[in-house]
């Protein structure tokens, strides 16, 4: 009994004799066997490390990414570090100039809050003077408004605007920073302390010949109504109260009831 096989035949294209090669049943069912399993093998070898061996393709492009961003995080922190200076020195400007300087600024790296914290405001201290001398101590008693407010350097915003309308303006408006001293015009009595939605806290003196004198805007009131005060004396001190966009003064002088140009009485700067 002839034992059974397998007959393989292979011809290449063009030739004119075909070869044969003849496996006994057992060799072919071994091959088939060991074939199957390396196939499985390759199989299991994709499943199991194919994501290995594709992060690990992927490891050089991801070293390159991560120096990238590192590059591009250090320029970001100087940036921020030049954006805090600029910062600080844009509201060193605008203190010095009057402006409206707001909270103080919080670094961003080190001194952030939480969106929860809240960032409490402190007023300018109001510091102590030694007391003047006897020969620079103002006359007492009332006198014509003619000193000029501040003794600081403030600069002009708004002055005198005639009319009824809306861009009527009874005074001077003068930038200056938060917390500088200002200072009575003449000698009087103050004849009204109060708080208004326009002016906000205000200071009204009474001066001989029916002047009187209008400090707006203020941040701190040092006088009480029924108080008499001498020219050049401190009597509040500036802000940014009532209906205002940046600290100021608004110094207004009236005659009668009306409104007085005050440059035609007071001299700038004394």
């Amino acid at each position: 009994m002839a034992l059974r096989g397998y007959t393989v035949m292979v011809h290449r294209d063009g030739a004119l004799d075909s070869r044969q090669l003849r496996l006994r049943g057992w060799v072919a069912r071994t091959l088939l066997v060991l074939g199957s399993i390396f196939v499985i093998f390759l199989v299991l070898a994709a499943v199991l490390y194919g994501p290995t061996m594709t992060a690990a393709a992927r490891t050089p492009f991801l070293e390159r990414e991560i120096a990238r961003l590192r590059a591009e995080n250090t320029r970001v922190t100087e940036l921020a570090h030049r954006l805090d200076e600029v910062e600080a020195r844009y509201a060193h400007l605008q203190g010095m100039l009057g402006g409206n300087v707001g909270l103080p600024a919080i670094n961003r790296r080190t001194d952030s809050l939480s969106g929860d914290a809240e960032q409490l405001y402190v007023a300018p201290p109001f510091l102590a003077r030694a007391p003047l001398r006897a020969d620079t101590v103002p006359a007492t008693g009332p006198t014509v408004p003619s000193r000029w407010p501040l003794a600081v350097r403030s600069f002009r915003t708004r002055g005198m605007a005639a009319g009824d309308s809306s861009e009527g303006h009874a005074g001077l408006d003068l930038a200056v920073p938060t917390g500088s001293e200002v200072r009575a015009s003449g000698g009087g009595l103050v004849r009204q302390v109060g708080t208004d939605s326009a002016y906000g806290q205000f200071i009204l003196l009474q001066h001989p010949q029916g002047y009187e004198s209008m400090y707006g805007h203020l941040s701190r009131v040092v006088v009480a109504q029924g108080d008499s005060v001498r020219a050049g004396q401190v009597i509040g001190l500036s802000g940014s109260t009532g209906r205002s966009t940046a600290p100021h003064l608004h110094f207004e002088i009236r005659r009668g009831g009306q409104s007085v140009d005050p440059l035609t009485l007071v001299r700038e700067g004394i």
